[in-house]
């Protein structure tokens, strides 16, 4: 199956300009074969923390999902917020949510891991569960950003995944990391990883770019760097069973011993 990732500058807290501006690529891709396209975190308002204002949009960012997913005939990945009344207040829940081909919301993830360094954990829920979905015979996991440096959360599904995507709004002043934690995550779980960014300056931040596909070796199979475009290639279910049966490090896994380990820590 071919995937793509759409890596552009997300304008801060505009549905309908992001709208006009994603829709070239998401055509470009599918046009030229992509059946699963991503689009980055928070993709139609950035990376805001106006929980009350973005989650507003909600409907009209779904309705746009569905209709374009649809219109294409693929399978659509995009990040939309999502509001929930506590006694506390209005919190928000940063999704990625996905859409399939006939325009119908296949699967739904909220990250798990709020970004407490951005005070995201004061606006945002965290989630407690991992969804997965399969595109084509392709078993995939979508994550988002902040997920990626925990790997516990990567690991749980490994023996089951063959792409992981991971979208975000990763810093460009900590790229480095971005790049180097979504090979790490390629390579000790043996699967793809299509990690899909924004690109520019977004609201009051930088974002890096450096959206990629990486094979279940960890080697980049595309990469945008830090300018708008479409990251796309081949994923191969069949390819992941050849790394697994040559290298099988995930069966080496002790995970009696990883929770007792967990247990000795308890106070």
């Amino acid at each position: 199956m071919r995937v793509a990732g759409v890596q552009f500058h997300v304008a801060w807290e505009d549905p309908e300009e992001n709208f006009a501006r994603v829709t070239p690529f998401l055509e470009e891709a599918a046009r030229t074969g992509a059946e699963l396209i991503a689009l980055p975190e928070m993709f139609a308002t950035g990376f805001s923390m106006n929980v009350e204002r973005i989650a507003g949009e909600a409907p009209r960012i779904h309705a746009f999902l569905s209709r374009t997913s649809r219109r294409l005939g693929v399978t659509l990945v995009g990040g939309v917020v999502e509001k929930e009344e506590r006694p506390e207040g209005v919190r928000g829940k940063n999704l990625a949510v996905v859409y399939g081909p006939t325009g119908v919301r296949e699967a739904t993830y909220q990250k798990i891991h709020p970004f407490s360094y951005g005070l995201e954990h004061r606006h945002y829920l965290g989630g407690d569960r991992l969804a997965h979905l399969e595109v084509r015979g392709v078993r995939v996991v979508p994550l988002i950003c902040y997920d990626l440096r925990f790997p516990e959360v990567f690991r749980v599904r490994a023996s089951r995944t063959d792409l992981i995507v991971v979208i975000a709004n990763w810093p460009a002043a900590r790229r480095f990391a971005w790049s180097a934690l979504l090979v790490a995550r390629a390579i000790e779980n043996q699967a793809y990883v299509l990690g899909v960014n924004g690109v520019g300056h977004i609201g009051e931040y930088d974002c890096a770019g450096d959206s990629v596909l990486l094979d279940p070796l960890g080697q980049q199979l595309d990469g945008a760097r830090n300018r708008e475009g479409i990251v796309a290639g081949e994923v191969d279910p069949g390819q992941v069973r050849v790394v697994r049966d040559r290298y099988p490090f995930l069966k080496d896994r002790r995970r009696g011993v990883y929770r007792r380990l967990e247990a000795d820590l308890e106070p």
